[in-house]
């Protein structure tokens, strides 16, 4: 999860907040989140579900905060000083805004939520598989898959991460890429004959 460091006002300077901004008049949250996080951070979120309760800051004001999965580009701070990714066990390391602490539980719990993974041959067929699984009302993405030792240039397979049952994806995996697909059937093996008593 990335978190921010502000610089301003002084009383929230040097402190850390899930970032984002307000809402403009006419504009959903969601698409609020998307423009917000492009303006402080250089990148592009897709947002995938919301955190609730809402938190009240103020008369007129309210804290919504929203899950969101990187895209397009490194997140880079323009309006904070600092970004830094943290991980389930890390979230109490830095100083949260008052406001945010709230969702630090349910942000625990979502980072250590078990995600399924299948690996396919190329991309067509890897958004295939993850559309089938929101069609089904599960989260699925793509995003290309990475293995050590190799050149970013190379040719990789895609991966699909998903909230569905393992099963599922799996089955989904064979369905649409045929990789773990036995192929025909081996011819029966004879059986052999054993003895039923030790020989003398």
């Amino acid at each position: 999860m990335l978190a921010a460091r502000r610089t301003s006002p002084p009383e929230a300077a040097g402190r850390w907040e899930l970032p984002g901004g307000k809402v403009e008049p006419g504009e959903s949250p969601q698409d609020a989140l998307v423009r917000e996080v492009a303006e402080e951070l250089g990148c592009t979120v897709v947002v995938t579900e919301w955190l609730g309760p809402d938190v009240p800051i103020r008369a007129g004001l309210s804290l919504r905060v929203g899950v969101a999965r990187l895209v397009d580009g490194d997140p880079s701070p323009r309006e904070h000083d600092r970004v830094r990714w943290l991980g389930p066990d890390q979230l109490d390391e830095v100083d949260w805004l008052e406001a945010d602490r709230p969702f630090l539980d349910p942000l625990r719990r979502l980072l250590v939520r078990p995600s399924a993974r299948g690996v396919l041959e190329d991309r067509d067929t890897a958004e295939a598989v993850a559309a089938t699984l929101r069609r089904e009302g599960f989260d699925a993405w793509t995003e290309r898959e990475s293995f050590a030792g190799e050149d970013d240039d190379e040719d990789h397979a895609w991966a699909v991460l998903s909230d569905a049952p393992g099963v599922r994806l799996e089955l989904l995996v064979e369905e649409h890429d045929g990789w773990y697909d036995p192929g025909p059937a081996e011819p029966a093996t004879p059986q052999v004959s054993l003895p039923r008593a030790p020989r003398r």
